[in-house]
Formats: structure tokens, C-alpha cells, sequence
């Protein structure tokens, strides 16, 4: 996976909302951890010196002060660490996610200030003195005013991150939500075209009138169930992505035909929301649709190594000459509205690409999984 500023902003944000699903390659979290542990050691130091005021000008007293202050910082990362692996074992992951306001708040909260209660004393054994300034130890009574300190600077530095954590997962909502609605927006015709056939088969053809009818229920039922949540699964992407397909062929015939190929290991894996029906809707209008024939539609989903791939594939009219513009208003708001949920979510690690297929286009969607 190549590292660039996206996907570094992205992993960031990630780290500091703590995700269940992080962003980036699974060394990228922990490599946050000990940036920050390496920060906080530096603040701890500096606040020991100027606390003993005359060590400022012992300098060769700073860096044993603060490879002490590093390795208790340390401590306490690994075990936050390890506690969020074990509590998250013990919860699963679908329990996690639906944590909100005060559950993930006790849930974070509590984790960080267990971490400090157990990695703190850790941290001192390892460094193997209890705080040397001056080459004096503290006595119990300074070590307990140290403790009240270190666990007040603590809650501080907590308190903010879980602050910049609710924006965060905020924000995403919003624009997700926004982008979801904005995306069920795109192809409006839909509705009337699919209701106008009904109408039109119902004298005609009654009991296809009656599939195509539940054939559309079924759309709208699982459409407008991705609409209301945040987050979905490759089988729920599947099988909206196959309802919408079973609708298309029976308002088409047998000018549509088409193939899912997925590994039912990974249906159960997490995916945003609508973000397969596009692909296929693009595939039907811009490579089918226009064809007297009709075509075949292929949707291929599988992982490679630390990322998720799903290829919509069509045999249809193609891609639209450079510099022309998609027909029937072409591929441009649907997919530039999938690459902004892409982009608010994922960073530069994920990302969506149109390409040639020789014949028709390939629509090909990669995003990072853990």
C-alpha cells in the first residue's frame, strides 16, 4: 500500500477517533502510538525540570529524565493497546460499532485511565528507578503527588482526545449521510420508469406486472435500509446489488444477463453503505442500455492481501472518447460522489477507477480492511 498524505491525515484521524476498522497498514496505529508516548515523554520532562527549577542548567540530567518519562509513556501505549485488542476480542467488532455517546465514552475513557493505572507502575519498574532527578529517588510522599499529577495530565490530554474523537466521527456522519442522499438522488427516473412498467404490464402480462412490483420492493426496501445506516456488509451490498439486477432483467429480458462472484468468507465484512449499486446502475445505463443487444454484467469481489476489491464489469458501449462527454449525462456524479465518501473515509488509501475492458468498461473499487 503506497503511504501518502492522504492516507497518513486519514490513518491520523483514524488513530485519534480510535476506529474498530483503522485506516492504513496495521503497523501504521501503533507507529501513531509511539509518536504520541514520544511527545508526552517530552512534556513530562520538561515539566519535571522546570518543577526542579535549577535542573535547567544540568543538562546532563534531561536525558535520563526523559528516556525514564519515554518508557513509562511506552508502557502505558502498549497497554492501552492491549487492553483495546482484548476488551475488542471479548465485544466483537459488530458491538463496538454500535457504541455511541456515553457507552463508547465509558468504554474509551475507561480503557485509557486503566491503561495509565497499570502501565504507569509498569513503566517505573522497567526504567528501573522510581523518578531520579538530581540522582535523589522520590520519596513516597513526593511519588504520590507525582501519581495525582500524572493522572490529571492524563484526563486532560483523554478529555481532548475524546472531544476531537466526537467531531470527528461527526463529521463523517454528516458527510456520509449527505453524499448517501445526494447518491439516491442521481438516478430519480428510475422510480418512474420501473412504476410505468408495472402500470403498462398489468393488463397486459399480470403476473410479471406482480415480479416486477416485488422485484422493486425488494429494491427499495434494502436501498432505503442503506440510506439509514452508516455502515453495511459485502453480503448486504451483494444482495441489493443482485435485487436491482433481478428488477433490471425483468424490465429488460433477456437483453441483461448477469454474474456475482463473491467468496462468502467476506460477506460478513464491513463495507460503507450503497456503495455497489451505483457501480452496477452505471454499468446498466452507460454500457447497456444503449446497446441493442443488451450485455452481461459481472460483479467480482475478493481480497488481496490488507485490501478489499470489487470490480463491476460490463460488455457493453465502453468509455466515451477522451474529451467527450458520457452519454446520458455520464458517469460523473454518481462516481465523483462515491470517490468523496471514498476520500472522507479512507483517505488515499482507498479509491475508484474507470477502465477499458475490451469490450465495455471495468468500474474497479479498492478500499483497506483489516
Amino acid at each position: 500500500m503506497r503511504i501518502d498524505r492522504p492516507l497518513l491525515r486519514a490513518s491520523w484521524r483514524s488513530w485519534v477517533a480510535n476506529d474498530v476498522d483503522p485506516v492504513g497498514p496495521p503497523w501504521l496505529q501503533p507507529a501513531w502510538t509511539l509518536l504520541f508516548c514520544a511527545g508526552v515523554a517530552l512534556g513530562f520532562t520538561l515539566l519535571g525540570i522546570v518543577a526542579r527549577g535549577g535542573s535547567w542548567r544540568e543538562p546532563a540530567a534531561w536525558p535520563p529524565l526523559y528516556a525514564a518519562n519515554l518508557v513509562i509513556s511506552l508502557a502505558i501505549g502498549v497497554c492501552a493497546h492491549l487492553l483495546y485488542a482484548a476488551v475488542g476480542a471479548w465485544l466483537g467488532k459488530p458491538r463496538l460499532r454500535r457504541l455511541a455517546g456515553w457507552g463508547r465514552t465509558a468504554y474509551t475513557s475507561g480503557i485509557q485511565l486503566l491503561s495509565v493505572a497499570l502501565g504507569w507502575p509498569i513503566g517505573l519498574l522497567l526504567a528501573s528507578q522510581v523518578i531520579v532527578l538530581d540522582g535523589v529517588s522520590q520519596p513516597p510522599a513526593g511519588l504520590f503527588g507525582m501519581l495525582l499529577v500524572v493522572l490529571l495530565v492524563t484526563g486532560v490530554i483523554f478529555q481532548f482526545f475524546e472531544v476531537r474523537a466526537r467531531q470527528i466521527h461527526a463529521e463523517r456522519a454528516a458527510a456520509e449521510a449527505h453524499l448517501r442522499l445526494l447518491q439516491g438522488q442521481i438516478e430519480p427516473h428510475f422510480l418512474f420508469n420501473t412504476l410505468a412498467n408495472a402500470i403498462s404490464l398489468v393488463e397486459q402480462d399480470p403476473p410479471r406486472a406482480r415480479q416486477l412490483l416485488e422485484a422493486f420492493s425488494d429494491v427499495l426496501r434494502q436501498s432505503l435500509g442503506g440510506l439509514r445506516r452508516d455502515d453495511s456488509t459485502v453480503g448486504d451490498e451483494l444482495a441489493l446489488a443482485e435485487a436491482y439486477l433481478h428488477l433490471l432483467r425483468l424490465r429488460m429480458g433477456e437483453r441483461l444477463d448477469f454474474r456475482i462472484d463473491a467468496d462468502p468468507a467476506l460477506h460478513d465484512q464491513p463495507l460503507p453503505a450503497l456503495l455497489l449499486q451505483p457501480l452496477v446502475e452505471n454499468a446498466i445505463t452507460h454500457g447497456l442500455e444503449p446497446m441493442l443487444d443488451g450485455g452481461t454484467v459481472r460483479v467480482h469481489v475478493r481480497r488481496e492481501a490488507d485490501r478489499l476489491e470489487i470490480e463491476v464489469l460490463d460488455d457493453g458501449a465502453g468509455l466515451p472518447p477522451a474529451g467527450a462527454s458520457a452519454r446520458s449525462g455520464g458517469h460523473g456524479l454518481a462516481l465523483a460522489n462515491l470517490r468523496e465518501r471514498l476520500a472522507a473515509r479512507y483517505g488515499g488509501a482507498a479509491g475508484l477507477a474507470l477502465e477499458p475492458a475490451a469490450p465495455g468498461t471495468r468500474a474497479r473499487l479498492w478500499l483497506p480492511v483489516g
